[in-house]
């Protein structure tokens, strides 16, 4: 019998480290080849690494949310034959904490919020929010005067008295263990009802405990590209809105209009191809990467935008790459595979790599204004906010238009403030004139 020590594999992408996110074996564990043995996280993406070899698992370097070096040894099987020479116990030994080192890159991730279970989308005020729909639609219903909810905890002899007096104890505040419902609190709720007063809720039990939450995975890949963008780069920001009711009107229409396997459109779509013409319309420089220890801009002639996108897992940036080459219905197919493939978890590095420019939607939860941080080494980010009917001035007139307010950052070390405004009214122009999107 041998021992085969496994080193943490370079997976490409220039990772020089992981994050031990899951073991899916255990010391004493017997595994075949090819069998999933750990999830690691790398810059990049969350990656599920499989066993070498046949063997016995003997020791694990590195504990759940500790960052193990790429050719360190993170575990150990117990193997037929000689194993692998080159394995040594002080390498065995190496934790992930002796691994971190400065010269490894956060991964690019933006705080957004999608709002479409396929493409992320900036609504309007008067769709429904699919979660308070879905909430409202399995909310329990009252079982009407005179029944108490079978779940509400009560004495017999309280059940009897609420069906007499023709109260539903669902809808009485309980006082006792785990809100149990006393006599006591079904009188007080019959007097308050009879003398119309309004109910109050009786206070909670104060509380001194404090919960700790360590940040972890990906969390903690948001937490330092954050800090590293916010602190490196001098931010300035732009506000600006946007008429979109042209916009929405050609939108509907081509979406009742689209052929069997086109996309579903949406404002994204649009932005983004607008974006690519603005680049076009001698604002490319905004399409960049700057490099802080070369002090070099490099300007790009690949459109590749980044859509931040929320998972179960936290925020991703898929990327949507070559969007210059795309037409409005290449682009809406290929937003909504990649933004699938990180809410799936099955985006690959490609996909999740090589923006040259981000775009953040803040959904439903739009507000008026933002200040997005900087998708570092980019050189600008633009948030969409929701569309809302308002009341504008037109000709003199007061009219009710779709309006839809677009937040930005630029770097300012690059980007001079009358280029990032030019930028963004550019956009503003191509999505008051949609045609000329198209």
């Amino acid at each position: 019998m041998g021992i085969f020590a496994f080193k943490m594999p370079d997976i490409g992408e220039g990772v020089v480290e992981g994050e031990i996110v899951e073991w899916m074996v255990k010391v004493g564990d017997m595994v075949t080849e090819d069998d999933p043995i750990v999830s690691v996280m790398t810059d990049k993406a969350t990656v599920e690494i499989p066993s070498p070899v046949d063997g016995k698992v003997i020791s694990q370097s590195s504990g759940v949310g500790e960052i193990i070096a790429v050719g360190s040894v993170c575990i150990e099987f117990e193997v037929d034959g000689e194993g692998n020479a080159s394995a040594t116990s002080e390498e065995a030994g190496k934790t992930g904490s002796d691994s971190a080192d400065e010269n490894s890159e956060p991964t690019n991730e933006t705080e957004e919020d999608d709002d479409d279970a396929d493409e992320p989308e900036v609504p309007t005020k008067d769709e429904p929010d699919s979660a308070a729909t879905a909430s409202a639609s399995t909310k329990p219903k009252s079982t009407g005067s005179g029944t108490s909810s079978p779940k509400v905890l009560a004495s017999p002899a309280v059940r009897s008295a609420a069906r007499q007096a023709g109260v539903d104890l669902a809808t009485v505040s309980g006082t006792g263990p785990a809100g149990r419902v006393s006599k006591s609190d079904l009188d007080k709720h019959i007097e308050t009802a009879a003398s119309g007063g309004i109910k109050i809720s009786a206070p909670g039990d104060s509380k001194d405990g404090i919960t700790e939450i360590p940040l972890r995975g990906l969390r903690r890949k948001i937490a330092e590209q954050m800090v590293k963008s916010y602190t490196s780069i001098p931010h300035f920001s732009y506000f600006d809105e946007v008429d979109v009711t042209e916009l929405e009107l050609l939108r509907q229409w081509m979406n009742a209009n689209r052929n069997e396997g086109q996309p579903k459109l949406t404002y994204i779509s649009f932005i983004m191809r607008a974006l690519v013409k603005a680049f076009q319309n001698g604002h490319g420089k905004i399409n960049s990467h700057f490099d802080d220890d070369s002090e070099v801009m490099s300007q790009h002639d690949a459109v590749n935008i980044g859509v931040a996108t929320q998972t179960e897992r936290g925020l991703y940036v898929p990327v949507v790459h070559h969007v210059e080459g795309m037409d409005i219905w290449d682009v809406g197919s290929e937003v909504i595979r990649v933004s699938s493939a990180a809410r799936e978890g099955t985006a690959t590095l490609d996909e999740l790599s090589g923006s040259t420019f981000t775009i953040t939607s803040l959904g439903r939860d739009g507000g008026t204004g933002a200040t997005p941080i900087i998708n570092a080494p980019e050189v600008g980010i633009l948030g969409v906010h929701s569309a809302e009917e308002r009341a504008v001035v037109r000709d003199g007139k007061i009219v009710i238009r779709l309006m839809m307010n677009l937040s930005s950052s630029f770097d300012h070390r690059v980007v001079d403030g009358a280029d990032g405004a030019a930028l963004v009214q550019e956009v503003r122009r191509l999505l008051e004139h949609p045609m000329e999107i198209l």
